[in-house]
């Protein structure tokens, strides 16, 4: 049993989970947070489009998940953010609310590797992501998750393996 990674996560703080397709953003997400507190990008694309899968919806499924994360931010309330962000301009959003909210950025990585994440995408019955659209998301991940500290994330906290995110305990810290 690996020793448990605590994670503690400020009462006011703008969370984006980082990594690929199949990596279990959202499982984690549903773990250990309330359900309130997860703006997902695919439900976004399904309440804009009526199909979380239709990507030609994406730009305004993000346009809506700020406008809510706005919103929850204006009433000092925790904000998930589940979506990819691999890609540096993504989390650059992510933090530019932090910073007009004055909360607190932290970036929480599952960097679980293509492998395993080609699987669970082959395995999810769904939505059918491109093996291709998969391993460059891994890699986007490897090359920006020594730079997220830099970019502005106050808390890192990194996920290597699933046994790595199964002793994750989330503690909620209370800012003064």
């Amino acid at each position: 049993m690996p020793v448990t990674m605590q994670l503690k996560i400020p009462d006011l703080a703008v969370v984006a989970l980082v990594g690929a397709t199949g990596a279990g953003k959202t499982t984690f997400a549903r773990r250990h947070f309330k359900p309130t507190e997860i703006l997902n990008s695919d439900h976004c694309r399904g309440l804009v489009s009526d199909d979380e899968n239709d990507q030609h919806a994406t730009d305004d499924a993000f346009d809506l998940l700020y406008a809510i994360a706005r919103k929850r931010l204006a009433r000092r309330l925790l904000t998930v953010i589940d979506a990819t962000n691999v890609q540096a301009d993504s989390r650059r959003h992510v933090l530019a609310l932090a910073r007009e909210y004055h909360a607190i950025p932290v970036a929480i990585v599952l960097d679980l590797g293509a492998r395993l994440c080609l699987e669970r995408t082959r395995a999810r019955t769904d939505r059918k992501v491109s093996p291709h659209v998969v391993r460059q998301q891994c890699s986007l991940l490897r090359q920006s998750v020594r730079n997220l500290k830099r970019g502005g994330s106050r808390y890192v906290y990194v996920a290597r393996s699933p046994d790595e995110l199964d002793a994750v305990a989330v503690e909620r810290v209370r800012l003064w």
